[in-house]
């Protein structure tokens, strides 16, 4: 109850919408808005001090009607039945993406931004995209690469069609996944052998990223004579001007590695 009454006072102080964000990224996305104090209630997989509403895919809807939002913002990854289920009477509902590519990153920003009353979120967005392609000068010298998850049983790679493969591409990487979106190799399926995968597609260069909470990472991906430079898994996994940050660490690591 606590938590539910510090929700209600922060969205009130703010004079701004009662918003509630049902996916870390889209919460971060409202803390660059200046935003952050109109959220009275997140995903459980969010790190802010607010009413727990549930996951991405499960949406807690009597605890997001309590909250009595005007704006619920739910991810792309939310079923759109769920997004029904889960959306007040009275409250707006919006779906964002931004896994698909650095134009649905924008097109992410700009509707929350409208959403929310921003009234200049096309500068802010314009901005930024003119930011993000900034960052991208990188010594990258068309190295080839895999972008992988390292913290995990079960690593993903990221292939044509995401955000992530855009923006090594972008920065003159040549990556070299073999497949389209986000693969998941579960140890145990067919084809689930990562360390094999990784010996066919002969990179120069993997990119591991890792928590920041220090996990040990997945000794699959090592393989010898291919160097393995750490990035900071926060960065680039959620979409949204956290990337910034991502990118200029991306230059610094290359930088340093091309010393």
């Amino acid at each position: 109850m606590l938590c539910l009454a510090l929700s209600a006072s922060l969205a009130q102080a703010a004079d701004c919408p009662r918003i509630v964000s049902q996916s870390p990224y889209i919460s971060r996305a409202l803390d660059w808005l200046g935003l952050a104090d109109c959220i009275v209630g997140v995903s459980r997989y969010d790190t802010l001090a607010r009413p727990d509403t549930g996951g991405v895919i499960d949406p807690d809807a009597g605890v997001i009607d309590m909250l009595e939002p005007e704006l619920v913002i739910f991810s792309e990854w939310t079923p759109v039945a769920k997004v029904q289920a889960a959306t007040p009477s009275g409250a707006k509902a919006l779906r964002v993406g931004g896994f698909r590519g650095m134009a649905g990153v924008e097109a992410m920003l700009r509707d929350i931004g409208r959403a929310a009353g921003v009234a200049d979120i096309d500068r802010r967005v314009d901005k930024f995209a003119t930011d993000w392609r900034a960052a991208t000068a990188v010594d990258s010298r068309q190295r080839r690469v895999l972008i992988l998850s390292a913290c995990s049983n079960a690593p993903y790679s990221f292939g044509q069609g995401t955000t992530l493969h855009e923006v090594f591409s972008t920065a003159g990487f040549a990556v070299v996944a073999d497949h389209d979106g986000i693969r998941n190799f579960k140890p145990d399926a067919p084809d689930g052998d990562v360390a094999a995968w990784i010996g066919r597609r002969r990179p120069d260069l993997i990119f591991a990223l890792q928590s920041q909470r220090g996990e040990s990472c997945n000794p699959a991906i090592a393989k010898p004579g291919i160097p393995i430079l750490p990035l900071t898994g926060e960065y680039f996994t959620h979409p949204g001007p956290e990337l910034l940050k991502g990118l200029a660490e991306l230059r610094q690591t290359m930088a340093a590695f091309g010393n």
